[in-house]
């Protein structure tokens, strides 16, 4: 599946990625969405950081190719070429949950990163209007989870001490009229 998954090319406004064997198509993000990850790229700070949108990563022993909205990676860690980045190579991933995406964001794609060995898997919810930081990824495929969790309301700062910086949530927007979930 990933060869076959390597020369799919989704439609034009289509996210597509390999999710434990199984092609999983979206239709893009929304305005809320877009927004959230332009303003936690623009607060990364680059001197350091390299923060890289919709950037897929490669995970060994994963039949997965996920594609987080933002990768954030030490700049002298960046590779010079590749389709796909090595998840020992990323510090922290960025998931901002979509009204399709809930289920992906929180279930599916958790052990994965946690498997990648993903240092801190950030999900901004704008649904419930809030962040879980995931830290301490431990375990191998299906079993892999992170054994910290903190959620943040949006309006509090969030502490990214694997990034070393706080960032503020007060400027998130939130979606209006979709139904609440239970997740985290």
């Amino acid at each position: 599946m990933a060869r076959y998954f390597d020369e799919f090319v989704p439609p034009e406004g289509v996210k597509a990625e390999l999710l434990r064997g199984v092609i999983v198509m979206r239709v893009g993000p929304g305005l809320v969405h877009n927004r959230i990850v332009a303003e936690v790229q623009d607060r990364i700070p680059r001197q350091r950081w390299s923060p890289l949108q919709r950037q897929g990563i490669e995970i060994l022993g994963e039949a997965s190719e996920p594609v987080p909205d933002l990768a954030v990676l030490a700049r002298d860690r960046l590779p010079d070429y590749g389709r796909l980045l090595p998840s020992q190579l990323i510090t922290m991933v960025v998931e901002v949950v979509s009204e399709t995406g809930v289920h992906y964001d929180y279930v599916i794609k958790r052990p994965i990163y946690a498997a990648g060995k993903i240092p801190a898997y950030l999900i901004i919810d704008p649904i419930m209007a809030h962040c879980v930081l995931l830290t301490k990824p431990s375990g191998q495929g299906d079993e892999a989870d992170y054994r910290s969790q903190e959620i943040v309301e949006f309006g509090d700062p969030l502490p990214l001490d694997d990034l070393g910086l706080e960032l503020g949530t007060d400027e998130f927007g939130t979606f209006s009229g979709v139904r609440p979930h239970r997740y985290p």
